[in-house]
């Protein structure tokens, strides 16, 4: 059996949780997750499939006196794209989308004061 306190915070959360603008942030949040989640994706995708149907062109070499091919630099390129990629989407969550939650939660817990 649940105490008042219990009750007290699931409603606050639920307060929260219908309040529109953190639905507007989540709702932001969740696009800017998932079209990231996108691009990464076909990133990979087209790296894998370069290498499937065309492996020769990874393996030309940069410079013909050389040992390193483009493959390798192609390679690179994808790990740190996806560190940016992830690094930029932390950013925005923690700075942007964390500001506005905390702004909704100052709001609902100020109204909830009041009571």
């Amino acid at each position: 059996m649940r105490n008042h306190q219990e009750l007290k915070e699931e409603a606050v959360a639920e307060k929260i949780l219908s309040h529109p603008k953190f639905q507007q942030m989540s709702h932001q949040k969740s696009v800017f997750g998932w079209s990231f989640s996108f691009i990464i994706f076909v990133m990979y995708v087209a790296f894998i499939w370069v290498i499937g149907t065309n492996p020769e062109l990874f393996a030309t070499k940069v410079n013909p006196d050389g040992v390193t091919t483009w493959g390798i630099y192609v390679g690179i390129f994808v790990i740190i794209f996806s560190f940016v990629i992830t690094a930029i989407y932390v950013y925005f969550a923690n700075g942007k989308f964390e500001k506005i939650t905390q702004d909704v939660v100052k709001e609902v817990m100020g109204a909830e004061d009041e009571k």
